[in-house]
């Protein structure tokens, strides 16, 4: 429950209930005691330090901040319920302590208020832990009460639209993004040990490329001209490698002008990095090392929930061949295909729609996996090997030049990321790019661009090349457990109200 006063008074309409908060507040200014006035509260201790160090501190001084939460007694002694950014912790403010008048202005402190409590730490004889109060300031009053709409897990778009009170009253929401906080933490700390060197790169592109996907368009009034909110970042990284630097990675949002759904929105965060002297095997290590360290350090395991499914992130997971997964699950051997004709039979054969899309052997098997394999991988699972069609900045595989040396890993049916041996042949670059410009051309708003300036650093050579992009925003419901990419962004997009 978090506001006894409130509850105890169903009959007062919320204009009622607003009117008396402002009431208060006036009331207050009238007597010189205007809580906006107040700048700083020296604080010493937080909740939790208190709940986890109370030996040391039992009978000791402290000064706590926070969120009035619920009050509980209305005579000479009152039990209230602080937050602050570490938890809970309860108060209990008496009148022989504080004082007859302080005891009278704390009982018209409203549920949302913000306050400063001077007292000791001690247990009360039930043995809670609290804080019993010397002395309580106002630091800052509360206009608006907390909405029942809050409560529990009902209605997802208030909360989402107003993610301060979802924060406030729900604290499950504050340990989700607390361990999204500490997995890019790990990111960072991993990479860096490594010998990787973060870098920026530009957000404002004069051209859309790095990966297939409808971009943002904007426009520079001073230069006059169309400008892109990046797509992806590799093509600026991989710049820098050609430069020297021999590992890079930057850690930055992506805007993709696509649809909207519980695993996709408009902007997106994701860690991406480039390797020298790699290729896409280095990679495929790095990850799983990756990401199955962050469950370990974070969650102090690898068996994860998510989906309704146990995940099992202990290191030495599948491997396999996108060929090799189609043949296993729907019984079509593309390998022993030849051509374009024979290819999209098989797959419509399978029961894959393959209307709309271009009618070659590399989007056939493409749109096997995707349309009839993806969806049952639930175990960490290395789809490697995809057609050169669909992977337009990847390196072709020696042994078969229709292949290339690209995987993602795939994780209770959800793509987690992305990597390839990187395309470091010029000449096999333009001709790529120029497939994209051809379909953009046809009306694929979703096609690359020519990048002149790319090609042009291509060949002043680019070493042999491992990069990885990996999805922030996904790692982190795998390890909150979130059904939603909403419950795992801050301040997701949404559509405005009318």
């Amino acid at each position: 429950m978090l506001d006894d006063q409130t509850n105890s008074q169903p009959e007062q309409t919320i204009s009622e209930l607003l009117q008396i908060r402002r009431d208060k507040l006036k009331e207050l200014q009238q007597a010189g005691s205007d809580p906006f006035q107040l700048t700083q509260y020296h604080v010493t201790h937080h909740a939790m330090e208190i709940r986890d160090g109370f030996d040391a501190l039992e009978g000791q001084p402290v000064a706590v901040a926070g969120r009035l939460m619920s009050k509980r007694g209305m005579g000479k002694a009152i039990f209230a319920d602080l937050q602050d950014g570490s938890g809970r912790i309860q108060l209990y403010v008496r009148i022989d302590e504080v004082g007859e008048e302080a005891l009278a202005r704390f009982k018209k402190y409203d549920i949302g208020d913000i306050i400063g409590v001077d007292g000791v730490a001690f247990r009360t004889q039930r043995g809670e832990i609290s804080v019993k109060a010397s002395s309580v300031t106002l630091l800052s009053k509360s206009l608006l009460p907390f909405p029942e709409k809050f409560h529990g897990l009902t209605d997802l778009e208030t909360r989402y639209r107003q993610r301060y009170v979802d924060l406030i009253v729900n604290p499950e929401v504050r340990s989700a993004f607390q361990v999204r906080s500490r997995f890019i933490k790990h990111v960072r700390d991993f990479l860096d040990a490594r010998g990787y060197m973060e870098v920026e790169t530009p957000v404002l592109n004069t051209i859309s490329g790095g990966a297939t996907a409808r971009p943002f368009i904007t426009h520079h009034n001073t230069l006059d001209i169309s400008m892109y909110l990046r797509i992806a970042t590799e093509l600026h990284l991989k710049r820098l490698i050609v430069g020297g630097f021999e590992r890079v990675y930057e850690i930055g949002r992506i805007f993709r002008n696509e649809g909207m759904d519980t695993k996709h929105n408009p902007e997106f965060t994701t860690v991406e990095l480039y390797q020298a002297f790699a290729d896409f095997n280095d990679m495929m290590d790095l990850f799983e090392e990756l990401l199955s360290s962050a469950a370990k350090l974070i969650l102090g395991t690898y068996q994860v929930e998510w989906q309704g499914e146990i995940i099992d992130l202990t290191p030495g997971w599948a491997r396999l061949p996108m060929h090799e997964a189609v043949r296993q699950h729907l019984n079509v051997d593309f390998m022993a295909i030849d051509n374009d004709a024979d290819a999209v039979a098989a797959a419509r054969a399978a029961g894959v729609n393959m209307d709309g899309v271009e009618p070659t052997w590399g989007h056939a098997l493409y749109e096997c996996f995707d349309q009839k394999v993806e969806s049952r991988l639930i175990q960490p699972t290395f789809i490697t090997m995809h057609p050169v069609e669909v992977s337009p900045l990847a390196k072709r595989s020696p042994a078969d030049g229709r292949l290339t040396e690209r995987f993602e890993l795939f994780i209770c049916r959800s793509e987690m990321g992305n990597a390839f041996s990187e395309l470091n042949d010029p000449i096999d670059q333009r001709a790529r790019f120029q497939k994209q410009v051809e379909l953009r051309d046809a009306g694929d708003e979703e096609a690359g661009m020519m990048d002149e300036d790319f090609l042009t650093a291509l060949e002043y050579g680019l070493p042999p090349t491992g990069g990885l992009g990996i999805g922030i925003d996904r790692a982190v419901m795998l390890l909150t457990n979130s059904s939603s990419i909403r419950d795992v962004i801050l301040f997701p997009t949404m559509r405005p109200l009318d």
